[in-house]
C-alpha cells in the first residue's frame, strides 16, 4: 500500500473543486481520492472517504461543510475548508500564508485550515500590513470595492454567461446593495479593524481575475501617512514572498489602467498604491485571479504547507 499522503476532495465537481483537480494533475507525491459519480452524495460514503484521508478539501457550500467536518471520526483527518463556514472562528487556522510572520508555520502544523474568501484575501494583504505599521487607523471608515470575473458566482453564474441565454448576461451587475455580504466580519477580523467596512461588490462580463480598490484620504491617517510610506510598508511586509508582489514607484507611475485578468491561472497578486499626494487622495489596490489566490491557488498552497509539515 503506498505510503504517499491521501488527499480527497469533497465537492470535486463545483467550481473550486475542479480547479484544485487541475492543479493537483500529474503530481507524483499524493494520491487523490474520486468517488463515483453515484456516491458523491452519498452520506456514508462521503465520511468514510473523508475518515480515510489525510487531507481533506471540503469545496461545498457553508451549510454542507460544517456537515462534512461532523462526520470526521478519525482525529488523524486534517481539513482545508474553502468554504466561508469557519473563516472567523478561532479554532480554525486562517489560510493567507502571508499574512503575518509565522503564519505558514501556523499552517503547515494544522489539523483545521480555512481558505480566505476571494475578495477577502486582496482587502486583507493590503489593509493588514497597513494596519499593523499603524498607518491605517483601526477605525479608519473603510470602503472596499471590487470587481471580479463572473465564475466567482459559481456554476450556476457560470452557465448565465456561458449557456444558451448568455446573450443576455448583463456586462456589468453591483450586488450586495444592503451592505450584508458575509465577507465584512472576515475582513474585519484578519485586517486587525475595529469597525466593519462597508463592502461593495460586482461582477463583471469576464470569466475570472479581481481588481479591488480601498481609498483612503491622508487627513484621516497618522501624520507622515503617504503615498510613499504606505508603499514602503507593503514593500517591506511581503519582502521576499514568492506569490505577493508590490509595485515600486517607478511601477506604479507608469501604470495607468488595471487589468483584472493579467494574474489568471497562476496563484500571484499584485498589489499597488497610487493617488495623488498633493489632493491627500491615495488609492490601494489588488489584482490576482479569483480562482487562484482567491480560491483553488490558495488551497494547493495550504496543502503543501501542511503536507511538508505533516
Amino acid at each position: 500500500m503506498s505510503n504517499l499522503p491521501l488527499i480527497f476532495i469533497d465537492g470535486d465537481q463545483g467550481t473550486t473543486g475542479l480547479q484544485i483537480h487541475e492543479r493537483l494533475r500529474g503530481r507524483t507525491d499524493l494520491r487523490i481520492l474520486t468517488l463515483p459519480a453515484a456516491e458523491r452524495k452519498d452520506p456514508l460514503r462521503r465520511a468514510d472517504a473523508i475518515n480515510s484521508a489525510d487531507i481533506a478539501l471540503l469545496c461545498l457550500p457553508d451549510a454542507a461543510a460544517r456537515e462534512a467536518v461532523s462526520l470526521i471520526e478519525n482525529p488523524k483527518v486534517r481539513v482545508i475548508d474553502p468554504s466561508s463556514a469557519h473563516r472567523t472562528q478561532a479554532d480554525w487556522v486562517y489560510g493567507f500564508p502571508e499574512m503575518s510572520a509565522g503564519q505558514a508555520e501556523r499552517i503547515a502544523t494544522a489539523r483545521r485550515v480555512t481558505n480566505p474568501g476571494c475578495y477577502p484575501t486582496g482587502a486583507i494583504s493590503l489593509l493588514g500590513p497597513l494596519v499593523t505599521a499603524g498607518l491605517v487607523p483601526t477605525d479608519y471608515p473603510l470602503t472596499v470595492q471590487a470587481v471580479s470575473g463572473y465564475s466567482g458566482g459559481g456554476r450556476a453564474q457560470v452557465e448565465q454567461f456561458e449557456g444558451a441565454d448568455a446573450a443576455h448576461a448583463a456586462p456589468f451587475t453591483m450586488y450586495g446593495l444592503a451592505l450584508k455580504h458575509k465577507h465584512p466580519p472576515e475582513i474585519q477580523l484578519h485586517a486587525g479593524l475595529t469597525e466593519r467596512p462597508i463592502f461593495i461588490p460586482s461582477y463583471g462580463a469576464f470569466r475570472q481575475g479581481i481588481v479591488l480598490s480601498i481609498a483612503l484620504q491622508t487627513r484621516l491617517l497618522p501624520a507622515g501617512a503617504s503615498l510613499a510610506s504606505l508603499r514602503a510598508a507593503l514593500e517591506r511586509h511581503y519582502e521576499g514572498a514568492r506569490y505577493v508582489k508590490v509595485l515600486n514607484a517607478e511601477q506604479s507611475a507608469a501604470i495607468e489602467k488595471l487589468d483584472p485578468t493579467i494574474h489568471n491561472n497562476t496563484n500571484d497578486i499584485t498589489l499597488g498604491v497610487f493617488g495623488n499626494d498633493a489632493e491627500g487622495h491615495i488609492l490601494l489596490c489588488a489584482v490576482y485571479d479569483n480562482l487562484g489566490k482567491g480560491a483553488s491557488g490558495a488551497a494547493v498552497q495550504n496543502l503543501d504547507l501542511m503536507l511538508r509539515g505533516a
